[in-house]
């Protein structure tokens, strides 16, 4: 399990990463955005549920130490994924949804490479 948790842990950030620099780039030109983006976010934004459930798993089995900083920025992911999604209809942000989730990307992205090196 602790496996399936580390490679869960660099897809988040793999696809997180990439989906953050396509929605920047979405912003800036128009024409690479639509579903395919739209579908890259929100696979990068189920891997960090898949991430925090198998983190959950692994925590249960004995003998498994949990870091609470290593909890802390990645149960950070998912409310991260909250914010994302409550601010995407907001009228400030019409049309900067690609910016704002963008941005969002890469701080989930963020969050699971300083989860890393805990």
């Amino acid at each position: 399990m602790r496996a399936w948790h580390e490679y869960v842990g660099w897809a988040l950030i793999g696809v997180n990463a990439a989906a953050g620099v396509w929605a920047l780039l979405a912003h800036r030109f128009s024409t690479l955005g639509g579903r395919p983006l739209w579908a890259v976010i929100v696979v990068g934004q189920l891997l960090a549920f898949a991430s925090a459930f198998t983190g959950v798993v692994l925590v249960g089995d004995p003998g498994v130490e949990l870091d609470q900083f290593h909890a802390l920025y990645g149960f950070s992911a998912i409310i991260a994924v909250g914010i994302l999604y409550s601010y995407r209809n907001s009228p400030f942000m019409r049309g900067k949804e690609y910016l704002l989730y963008g941005v969002g990307c890469l701080f989930i992205m963020g969050l699971g490479l300083r989860n890393l090196y805990l």
